[in-house]
């Protein structure tokens, strides 16, 4: 539906009664009503329809003048012949600002799509730092953009809807403006998981009647109850919004029905003290929940937000939630920053003054540390938007850090040294581990020794981008030296079978020539790749001996002693060949536990030589591809190998005695196995079972089904 410029001033006409605001706006419009004539939306509708709703938007945040302008004319250096120096010349340097900080980059080649979404995001932010009023344009941008993306193309809707979620949706929360968080978060969660939204909604629709009809009982108690008591109060109830319904059950691994708080209530009174009031009285009523009151009132959001939140059993068992605030806390949770609005006579926003911006000072301090946009983003999403922990140095300085920070990341943000050597941490005088999550006006002393190094772990607790990028490039800096080792040893192993000696080929610098030759820089570089599979030894050989030195070492060590030393000493060879190997260290990993016939993916592991997974575990995202080594399963050899088979079956006699009857007639052995008795007359056997292949596994598994009792089998994968 179009918006008409009336509507637009009639809102206005609402807070502002400068005539001059009035004449700004209307010329904006008139400017983009010009620039945009002939062009359409993807919905077929005029293309000034879309400013035209974002200023809209704007007018239920109470915005002036400049910012509704600003938004009108946002699109136009952007999607028309419109340039910035004609904004300039034609509103103002302020207006311009505004314009420019939210225009895309679009002049500027990318290679990549998602290099200029960084850029842009990159560039947005640091016009926010100049005027906040930016930020607030884009969401107000991204709101209507979100109503009517079901006209762009599938592919485009799930990218924005990503995207809002990433981004905009934690935007709006940092700046406090609770609708268009709650608006942006449901508008992407309808995208990207349409089918779990329109289940979800159709489960809260058929419960619909019964919910307002407790909601209705609920309120009279409370009316009633803070009318007995002398408190002016005003309350309200809902349920709570989609996407945080939905992300509850999913944290928790539950169904709809299962959820038992989704029903909130907002008590808003008129003082600090008829909030705690309020709180007790609500506690008389209702037992409360422990642990589900938190006193946002004394300490506030990161984001200035301020509430007293309770969780009570209320009324036929059913949990609630209460929210209690003042008016004014009441107004700042829902338009947040724009609650009130600060500008000085120049009508610049001086986030400098501000506390509650010292999160956006942070990230603007950060940017010079990353060398690409993309880089950038990546660190603001982890960074930025969790909520934030302010704690102490032994000086009484404030550190503030994401929640769920440990002592290794205060380390790290205090010197990178001290994080690589941090061994442990005092906490307001008291020994804790360095998982500990640091809370609000902790103290904090780092306890630091030189035997003491960054390891994998840490990665699994660490919370903010610079503890994770310094432990990571410890760890690459320790995975190289040992793959030098490795290469070492592999060309030293592959030199005696031929009489040859690495240390003479080393002082007569034949090693170093060769490195030269396959084009490596130093003969370390040659042993990395090596130890990372990247070269095969065939070919290191090829250049350090002659064909005939080769084929003489290894008639020299095919003499009767030599084969009569070899049979004795000979170890089991391995199911895996590492680059064409096959008398490498392997180990097959246990989270996954392959099995010929799987694709495979091997790594380089401290001190255990090559460790093989599953090319579909988890664990691989955990673990860099340039400690990637090329593996294969050794065909020729006969090896058995473990899997393990998961049988969910009816409890009655027979079953198990069938189940291991069909694994025994299939060829393999069972090394292991573990019955349990669930809910319901079931039984969950799991198998540890011998076999040769995924090919047997599945035939076994193909035969269990047949079994009579058997409900489900599976391949347990972790």
């Amino acid at each position: 539906m179009a918006v008409s410029l009336d509507e637009v001033l009639k809102r206005v006409d609402s807070y502002v009664k400068e005539p001059a605001d009035r004449d700004l706006i209307r010329r904006a419009y008139n400017f983009s009503h010009l620039a945009h004539t002939g062009q359409r939306r993807k919905s077929g509708e005029p293309f000034i329809d879309h400013p035209m709703h974002v200023a809209l938007i704007l007018t239920e945040l109470k915005m002036d003048a400049p910012t509704l302008a600003a938004a009108i004319m946002h699109d136009t250096v952007e999607d028309t012949k419109a340039t910035l120096v004609d904004v300039d010349k034609n509103f103002g340097a302020e207006v311009a600002a505004l314009v420019d900080g939210v225009t895309k980059l679009s002049g500027i080649s990318f290679t990549q799509k998602h290099e200029a979404q960084a850029e842009s995001f990159r560039k947005m932010l640091f016009a926010m730092a100049k005027d906040i009023r930016v930020i607030i344009i884009k969401l107000a941008d991204r709101v209507h953009n979100m109503r009517t993306l079901e006209h762009m193309p599938e592919e485009k809707q799930r990218q924005i809807a990503q995207e809002t979620l990433d981004i905009y949706s934690p935007l709006a929360n940092r700046l406090g403006i609770s609708w268009i968080k709650v608006e942006l978060e449901d508008s992407a969660f309808r995208f990207l998981k349409p089918m779990v939204y329109h289940r979800l909604n159709n489960q809260l629709n058929t419960t619909r009647k019964w919910r307002e009809k407790y909601i209705t009982r609920v309120l009279t108690i409370i009316e009633k109850e803070l009318k007995d008591h002398g408190v002016d109060g005003q309350v309200s109830g809902r349920h709570k919004h989609l996407y945080s319904i939905c992300r509850k059950m999913e944290q928790r691994g539950l169904d709809f029905d299962e959820i038992a708080d989704i029903l909130a209530f907002r008590i808003v009174v008129d003082t600090i003290s008829d909030c705690y009031e309020t709180l007790g009285l609500i506690h008389s009523l209702w037992k409360p929940v422990p642990g589900k009151f938190k006193d946002y009132i004394a300490i506030p959001k990161v984001n200035m937000y301020q509430s007293l939140h309770t969780t009570v059993i209320g009324p036929e068992g059913e949990r609630v939630e209460v929210q209690i605030r003042t008016h004014e806390m009441h107004r700042f949770a829902e338009e947040g920053i724009a609650a009130h609005w600060m500008y000085k006579e120049s009508k610049q926003f001086d986030f400098h003054d501000q506390d509650k911006f010292t999160w956006l000072r942070t990230m603007i301090d950060w940017e010079k540390d990353f060398k690409d946009s993309t880089e950038f983003i990546e660190s603001v999403k982890l960074d930025l938007f969790e909520d934030q922990v302010y704690v102490f140095t032994p000086q009484g300085d404030v550190k503030e850090l994401p929640r769920g920070a440990t002592p290794v990341d205060f380390a790290y943000a205090i010197h990178t040294e001290i994080g690589q050597h941090c061994a442990g941490a005092r906490v307001n005088g008291r020994i804790v581990p360095i998982r500990y999550k640091l809370q609000n006006g902790d103290r904090i002393e780092i306890i630091t020794s030189e035997s003491q190094k960054p390891n994998k772990d840490w990665l699994k607790f660490v919370v903010t981008s610079k503890a994770r990028a310094k432990i990571r490039a410890f760890l690459r800096a320790e995975e190289r030296d040992m793959a030098v080792t490795i290469g070492h040893e592999l060309l030293e192993q592959e030199l005696k079978k031929v009489g040859a000696n690495f240390n003479r080929l080393h002082k007569s610098k034949k090693i170093l020539q060769a490195a030269k030759e396959l084009h490596y820089r130093s003969e370390d570089d040659l042993l990395l790749a090596l130890g990372f599979g990247k070269v095969p030894i065939p070919r290191v050989m090829a250049k350090l001996l002659s064909s005939e030195e080769i084929a003489h070492g290894k008639m020299e060590k095919a003499s009767l002693f030599g084969r009569l030393v070899s049979r004795v000493s000979r170890k089991p060879r391995s199911a895996i060949k590492v680059g064409g190997l096959d008398d490498v260290l392997v180990r097959l990993g246990k989270c996954c536990t392959p099995i010929p016939g799987d694709s495979i993916i091997g790594f380089i592991t401290r001190g255990r030589g090559v460790t093989v997974h599953r090319a579909q575990c988890k664990k691989i995202l955990e673990i860099g591809e340039d400690r990637r080594v090329e593996v294969a399963w050794d065909h020729n050899g006969k090896f058995t190998h473990q899997a393990r088979i998961r049988v969910l079956t009816v409890d009655t006699p027979g079953v198990l005695a069938n189940l291991s009857k069909v694994i025994s007639q299939n060829g393999a052995n069972i090394a292991g196995a573990n019955i349990a008795t669930t809910f319901g007359k079931k039984a969950m056997s799991t198998f540890q079972v011998e076999l040769k292949d995924t090919h047997q596994l599945f035939s076994i598994m193909k035969a269990i089904e047949k079994v009579d009792g058997v409900l489900s089998v599976e391949r347990v994968r972790n």
